[in-house]
């Protein structure tokens, strides 16, 4: 008798506890994916570079950029307290390169470009040192 009981809780506990339906809602057919930046290698990077409709942003330091940049980059500060502000200026309409010293806060610029909206965004992988 135990084992009768036994095995009926069993089928009972298997048939109500499989996985749940899927949900087809109209906001998941609706909503698109948020774009996601690309990192380049930087033979890619330079083959997008003086391209119409394209900005290079180095987001180093000054002291960093001091060493040298990459010719026709617009500068703007990663650490700058003005830095957001200066990325919400940006045109969305733009296709945007970014880098650094070695790609970590230029891949978070594009992070935030994404966020922002802005579709077009590409990073350099290892930065300006990949560059050089």
């Amino acid at each position: 008798m135990k084992f009768f009981i036994s095995t009926l809780l069993l089928i009972n506990l298997l048939c109500t506890c499989g996985p749940a339906p899927e949900k087809a809602t109209t906001e998941d057919q609706t909503t698109e994916q948020a774009a996601v930046y690309q990192d380049l290698s930087p033979v890619e990077f330079a083959e997008y570079i003086g391209e119409e409709n394209t900005v290079l942003i180095d987001v180093r330091t000054p002291a960093e950029t001091a060493g040298g940049i990459i010719e026709g980059a617009l500068e703007i500060d990663y650490r700058s307290p003005d830095f957001a502000q200066k990325l919400s200026e940006l045109d969305p309409d733009k296709t945007y390169l970014v880098y650094c010293a070695s790609g970590g806060r230029s891949g978070k610029t594009c992070g935030k470009l994404n966020e922002m909206g802005l579709t077009k965004v590409y990073n350099l992988k290892g930065g300006y040192a990949a560059w050089k």
